[in-house]
């Protein structure tokens, strides 16, 4: 048997984790908002969340923050990608023309997966949170506790991004008119922007 307040343990350590402004967050607001995609990219994003709180409970937050190189790997493809980001965001608010009816053009299956998949992946924020963090403070729990407590900061990310996913539709009629995108896209890209900078920052100050 598993006691409860080890899955409650993990369930609000990870939701604090998650529930953070950052890149993927502001993807799946502004899919949701879209009404484009929604239970697929919600349901990466959460199974991700799941595996790497999965791994780093098993153990692997230990080989992970002794590894500089892979986050300096992913901090530097992380930066590139987040930059690239929100040059696209800046473009998107400067040229409402592209938006039709108040909505702007949604991205295909493929490329949201794809750019769903690279938030997630190439965040080094995310494999701190959930592989050392989470997995370091596991330690505390042994046995079935272990497990509860990793199943606690899963199903938070569940909740959280469905959440969020299905939850934006709530503010579609703000988002009927085309400069309230605009609004969302310079957040969204000052947002990229500003955790692009933060990772550039690690190879200023390594």
């Amino acid at each position: 048997m598993f006691s409860i307040s080890a899955a409650l343990s993990g369930f609000f350590l990870g939701a604090s984790l998650i529930i953070a402004i950052g890149a993927q967050n502001a993807f799946i607001l502004r899919q949701g908002l879209l009404r484009s995609h929604v239970f697929v990219l919600c349901l990466i994003c959460a199974l991700s969340d799941a595996l790497l709180i999965a791994a780093g409970v098993a153990g692997l937050g230990t080989l992970v923050s002794q590894s500089p190189m892979l986050i300096n790997a992913v901090s530097l493809g992380g930066m590139l990608f987040l930059g690239t980001y929100a040059f696209m965001a800046f473009k998107r608010a400067l040229h409402p023309g592209a938006m039709q009816t108040g909505n702007p053009e949604p991205l295909g299956l493929k490329a949201a997966v794809a750019t769903c998949l690279a938030f997630t992946f190439l965040n080094p924020h995310v494999y701190l949170d959930t592989v050392v963090l989470l997995g370091s403070l596991s330690s505390a729990y042994v046995g079935a506790d272990r497990v509860a407590y990793g199943a606690g900061a899963a199903i938070a990310s569940f909740v959280w991004f469905f959440g969020l996913g299905y939850g934006a539709r709530l503010l579609q009629p703000v988002f009927a008119k085309p400069a309230a995108w605009r609004v969302l896209d310079v957040l969204i890209g000052i947002v990229m922007a500003l955790l692009a900078l933060s990772l550039g920052a690690r190879f200023v100050t390594a």
